[in-house]
């Protein structure tokens, strides 16, 4: 089948948009996020695992059947596969169905910190009607599994409720709409501002020692705000107890936070046994080799939100039915698979 004719400004305005924001780790984190237009009977969305930084310089939108999706939707149908346009060896997002049913020509659905450190809240509800006051037309849904599951949710919030521009996903993220990216880039940002909170440290309030200790092929990880996360003992203690508090955490960093209470606790271990990554108290953050640059944007994604918190603030995590549904996904395996 051949590709689908498209506009091209509007794919150029769309490349770019996603460069900027994606070059910008408060709004998207690595492989994270997805943006998508529609462009008569077709939908271009990002392709699973590609970055939205790398949208002018790569190709990494995939062209889907708009309205297969749609009359899916019709049905209630919210375990349909995109149906791809041309010859493409990557997959779309796992969230295209969400996009197909938005009403709006252009979607982006970013994890961007500011919401997403209000949104892992047990009482997010004040912190979202601040809103109210830049008139933004907006509503939230609860959370659910990336995909089918969510994109239900959402279907049955936009069928209550007419002329929703914003989505909130608890525990997960926001998505945006609009007819052309000066209006979704707007939205957005006046989004970010209404709900941006001051970090309650420095990055680098705890300083780590000035050498460097060494164990098997761990390395500290070259970042001061995520080492806060041991150095830190208020963050340090958030590991335990507020560690898996949105899909892609769990997806990258896995169910649990290694913590050490010292530093031969940790190399005292079974070699054998120990994590890819390890938090070890007053000493600081280690990973082994194959600790991937996605997985780095995402854990310091996780400081940049535990940042944003007022001590003793109580916080919602995923539960584990939750999180094993999401490590057990194959179409999250595969995104992991060709995330670097």
């Amino acid at each position: 089948m051949n590709l689908p004719k498209f506009d091209p400004e509007l794919s150029v305005d769309v490349r770019k948009f996603c460069a900027e924001i994606g070059s910008d780790p408060l709004l998207v984190q690595g492989a994270g996020g997805n943006v998508s237009w529609k462009d008569g009977n077709a939908l271009w969305i990002k392709a699973s695992g590609t970055w939205l930084e790398n949208a002018v310089k790569e190709d990494i939108f995939v062209p889907v059947d708009l309205v297969d999706l749609k009359t899916a939707v019709a049905k209630r149908n919210f375990s349909t596969s995109p149906k791809v346009l041309g010859d493409h060896k990557l997959r779309p997002s796992i969230e295209t169905l969400l996009h197909a049913l938005m009403p709006h020509r252009v979607v982006v659905h970013v994890h961007a910190v500011e919401a997403l450190s209000h949104l892992v809240m047990s009482d997010s509800n004040s912190d979202l009607g601040a809103l109210c006051g830049v008139n933004i037309a907006f509503t939230k849904v609860k959370y659910s599994k990336p995909g089918g599951h969510l994109a239900a949710q959402v279907y049955a919030v936009l069928q209550e409720h007419t002329g929703i521009d914003v989505i909130f996903l608890m525990n997960h993220g926001v998505v945006v709409g609009g007819e052309n990216i000066i209006e979704v880039r707007q939205t957005l940002f006046r989004i970010t501002d209404a709900l941006a909170t001051d970090p309650i440290v420095d990055s680098a309030a705890y300083l780590a020692g000035p050498v460097e200790k060494m164990f098997d092929d761990y390395s500290r990880v070259s970042d001061a705000g995520i080492q806060q996360l041991a150095l830190n003992p208020v963050f340090f203690n958030r590991l335990q107890s507020d560690w898996a508090l949105y899909p892609d955490h769990v997806v990258f960093l896995g169910a649990l936070a290694h913590t050490y209470p010292s530093w031969s606790a940790f190399t005292e271990q079974n070699i054998d046994l120990l994590p890819e990554l390890a938090f070890v108290r007053g000493e600081g953050v280690y990973a082994k080799k194959s600790f991937t640059l996605a997985k780095k944007a995402q854990l310091r994604c996780y400081f940049d939100v535990m940042v944003r918190q007022k001590p003793g603030t109580p916080l919602v995590a995923l539960k584990d039915d939750q999180i094993a549904e999401l490590l057990n996904w194959d179409a999250e395996k595969y995104r992991m698979s060709i995330a670097r």
